[in-house]
This record gives structure tokens, sequence and C-alpha cells, in this order.
């Protein structure tokens, strides 16, 4: 961490220059005594970064950046805000800090925050960052988490942990046990600390894969950003046998879409079919994650065109947790009846069928865009579809 960035008139050319080009600031004589060109890049690139995904950070004067790579495997305020309101209380451990985003949130929650982070000089930039924040009930420890744990005389309300998904042999993963810290080597002396742990994962990792790996799950929180599924949180309680609570949520700026369903309950459920009505229904993306799709049915009180379309219709229009459409017409599959489509704006989806999106277009010559959408799946029956149709506001 090189202080002199911190210096006002460094602080001033960042401040306005934040949005300029990379390489004219590259390719200049270095401005500042004793900081490279490079370093103020660093901080130009990062900031930027920032604007939208941490605009606390960005907005706020005095903020030191490090690498644009930690802002981008850092959490967004909007999924930090969100974890953070799921757990408070005196203590919590950061087992894997980072840049420090998630401690930030959870200082609101507790009354002390312990930060650990393995990399020195983000752990001094998350401190300097911290104090900037006006954060002070945030303790900064430079180095492995687990060695702390090991040696440290503290027992905490609870322990977060962001497992890194870089392995340095395998290159970026998913599975719990080729991230670090390996988490079910692990878990017991997790377990000696604190009686309950939020663990965020890839959100590709398979839901009943990490229960399997984990002990005693409570709760998946399945969390989505304007329909796209940022992570996985698995909420373990020491001792907890009973059933696990899934709970879906898509976040935008106003608002917060919510499913939630028990994972017992959705293995029992008896899936009403259908053929397609006067509605057509998509689950977001969190809901397609977490695999409700019994539940979802069931609770909405629509019906499935197929096992494995996940897609839905109702006769009369309901309100439903993803896209809705109105349906014009439904067309069995076959070449002379896309012919119409031919050279023509279409949005195209695939569920549970053979061809891709691009396959389709290609064979068929649908133009992207325009206010139809087409839905290439299998109905009930087994048969080839297309349903044509309009999105509904």
């Amino acid at each position: 961490m090189n202080e002199l960035i911190l210096n006002t008139g460094v602080q001033d050319f960042i401040e306005k220059n934040w949005s300029t080009d990379i390489v004219s600031v590259l390719l200049n004589k270095p401005l500042f005594d004793g900081i490279s060109q490079k370093e103020l890049v660093i901080q130009l690139e990062a900031k930027k970064k920032c604007r939208e995904k941490l605009p606390i950070w960005f907005q706020t004067p005095n903020i030191y950046y490090p690498p644009k790579l930690h802002i981008e495997q850092t959490s967004s305020e909007q999924t930090a805000m969100y974890k953070a309101d799921l757990i408070q209380g005196k203590k919590l451990l950061d087992l894997t800090g980072g840049l420090g985003v998630d401690s930030f949130y959870f200082s609101s929650h507790f009354e002390s925050v312990f930060h650990c982070e393995m990399d020195s000089n983000l752990s001094e930039i998350s401190e300097h960052n911290f104090k900037a924040l006006d954060r002070n009930n945030i303790t900064c420890i430079p180095g492995d988490g687990l060695e702390f744990l090991k040696t440290t005389g503290n027992t905490f309300d609870w322990i977060f942990v962001d497992p890194s998904r870089r392995n340095d042999k395998k290159g970026k993963v998913f599975l719990l046990e080729d991230c670090l810290p390996n988490l079910p080597k692990y878990l017991p002396l997790l377990f000696e600390k604190a009686s309950r742990i939020l663990i965020k994962t890839s959100p590709l990792l398979d839901l009943k894969q990490g229960i399997q790996e984990l002990k005693f799950v409570k709760e998946i929180h399945v969390v989505a950003a304007q329909n796209e599924v940022k992570e996985l949180l698995y909420v373990l309680e020491q001792g907890y046998a009973s059933e696990v609570e899934i709970k879906t949520v898509n976040l935008f700026q106003d608002q917060q879409i919510c499913f939630d369903f028990n994972l017992q309950d959705e293995q029992q459920i008896t899936v009403q079919f259908g053929k397609p009505q006067n509605y057509l229904y998509e689950p977001n993306a969190a809901i397609l994650k977490s695999g409700g799709f019994k539940s979802i049915g069931k609770s909405t009180g629509v019906q499935k065109l197929h096992q494995h379309s996940h897609l839905y219709t109702s006769e009369k229009r309901l309100n439903f947790p993803g896209r809705a459409f109105k349906i014009g017409e439904v067309l069995p599959y076959s070449k002379s009846g896309m012919k119409s489509f031919s050279n023509t704006k279409a949005n195209v989806s695939t569920r549970n069928f053979p061809l891709s999106v691009a396959e389709l277009r290609r064979k068929h010559k649908i133009k992207d865009g325009g206010e139809t959408y087409l839905f290439f799946t299998t109905d009930k029956e087994n048969k080839r579809t297309v349903i044509v149709s309009q999105k509904c506001n």
C-alpha cells in the first residue's frame, strides 16, 4: 500500500479522472513523486469498477482502491446488505475477508467484527478503508483465518466464510473440496469456535451436493440480482437435524422478489401438467437454480408443460415470480411451420428442446429482437412445440 496515493493532490486527480482513457495515463510521464503511472491506473480502474457495484466506496473520499480483480471478486453492496440482514449478534468472524465489503455490512448488525485476510497488503487497504467509511468496530487481522481460529481465545456468535474459488493447481473451481479453505475438512474447527456458520459458495455448486458435503444445513439462500444468480448462502447451525428450507430472492433496485419452499416437501408434491393455455410463465433465475419446480407450481396454481420443461401455464393471468407472456398461438415444431418466421425478428428461448437458440436462429433465419417471443419446448405429450407469445407488462 503506497500511502502517497492518499495525498490530497493525488486524490483530487483520481476523483476528476476516474473515467479517463487509461492508455493515455499510462503513456504520460509520472505525474506525482513516488507514484508510478501503473499505480495511478490501478486506482482509476478500480474506482470506475466501484461506481455501480460499490457506490458507497465510490462516493466516499480518501478510499484506497486495490487492483480491479479484487473488486470483481467481492460481493456487491446489494448482495452484502442481503447477507447482513440474515444474521446478528455480538461477535462475528469473517474468515476470508478480502476487500471487506461483507464485513462492512455485518458491522451494522454486530458489536464487533474480526476481518481475517491472507494478503497483508489487502488487509492494510481494508483497514484504511474501514476508517474512511467510519466503521470503528472492525478489527483487521492480516494472515490465515484458520491459524487465527486455532490460537484465539475468542468464541463467536457467527463465522462467515467465502472460500476462494481460485486454486493454484486447478484454476477456477467451485467444488467445496477444491476451494480454499477446504470447508468440509475444517468444519469441526469452525464449530469449536461458533455454533452458527454462514457460507457463501459459487452459484455453480449443486444445492444437494452442498448439503451432503456440509453439516447441519438449516437454510440455503439462492441470491440473484437483476435475474442473475450471484451466490448461494448456506446457513449452518450446530446440531441442526431437521428439514432444509430453500429461500430464493431476486434483488432489484426497488424491490426483492422472494419465494421459499421446503426441500422435503418439494420431493413429495404431485405436479399438475397441462397444455399451453392463455398465459405462459418462466420462473426467475433464483427459482430455476433452486430446483423448486413442483413447489412453485403448487404455490401459484399454474400447470407445468412437461416434467423437464420448467415452463408453466394458466387460463387467467396469475401473480408469478418470473416472466409472464400472453400466448398468441401454439404450433407443432416443423420446418414448414417455421417458414413464416424466416427473416423476421423474434426473441428465442428454449426449454427441454434438442436444438440451441443459436442453432434455431441459423436454421430458420430468425433475427434477434422485436416484440414476439418464441418458446421452443416439449409439451406433456412429449411433442416438440413452439409457443408464440408477447411479454406481459
